[in-house]
């Protein structure tokens, strides 16, 4: 909001979160500055009508199914917003002439050990397949864990030391890279304004 854009279009399918920003946001600014969309990726017919109704420049595509034990217990639902919703959104792009297409990923799509991993390396190929034979631009971000976040490990890390612990972990051999809110944000910003399209972009959380 603090680079003037023309207008912003917040599409979500979950009602309390994008209420709940809507509210601050019409605290700090104008109203008519942002609007709020209601919608779920895996539907091509509310897409279809959101692109063709709002025209958008450019689109920064964040919707997945992020947690690793849940998907591995329902990889259907991992492939069908993670890797069908990425494809609709995509397309869509392609078909009403975004200029720019910022892909949120992880870096669990990193050689893939899991069906949330490979769903998003799959949503990775096919976004920066169509970028080789279109006009619109496809970026990639990669991201590791984002303290506060909605999923993060961080409040569940919080509770066990509250409790007395233990602070339990996947696997004793794991190293956890960690980023904060206002970097994850910085990122995808200088992401979708430096790229010039089938780039992968890392934050650098350290060795």
């Amino acid at each position: 909001m603090k680079f003037n854009p023309e207008k912003i279009y917040l599409l979500d399918q979950a009602e309390s979160a994008i209420y709940e920003l809507e509210l601050e946001l019409a605290e700090k600014y104008s109203t008519t500055k942002f609007e709020i969309v209601i919608g779920d990726i895996r539907s091509r017919e509310r897409m279809r009508n959101v692109f063709k109704t709002f025209a958008p420049h450019i689109v920064y595509h964040a919707a997945a199914y992020k947690h690793v034990p849940l998907m591995e217990d329902n990889p259907s639902e991992s492939i069908l917003t993670n890797i069908l919703g990425t494809k609709i959104l995509a397309e869509l792009a392609v078909e009403f002439g975004t200029e720019r297409f910022v892909f949120v990923s992880t870096d669990k799509a990193v050689n893939p050990t899991n069906v949330m991993g490979a769903s998003k390396r799959i949503a990775e190929m096919y976004t920066q397949s169509l970028n080789k034979k279109s006009k619109t631009k496809f970026i990639t971000t990669r991201f590791g864990n984002v303290l506060g976040s909605n999923g993060s490990v961080i409040p569940r890390f919080r509770k066990q030391i509250e409790s007395g612990g233990p602070v339990t972990i996947t696997d004793e051999n794991i190293t956890r890279y960690f980023m904060t809110i206002p970097e994850a944000c910085q990122l995808v910003l200088e992401a979708g304004a430096m790229g010039k399209g089938g780039e992968i972009f890392v934050f650098d959380m350290g060795p």
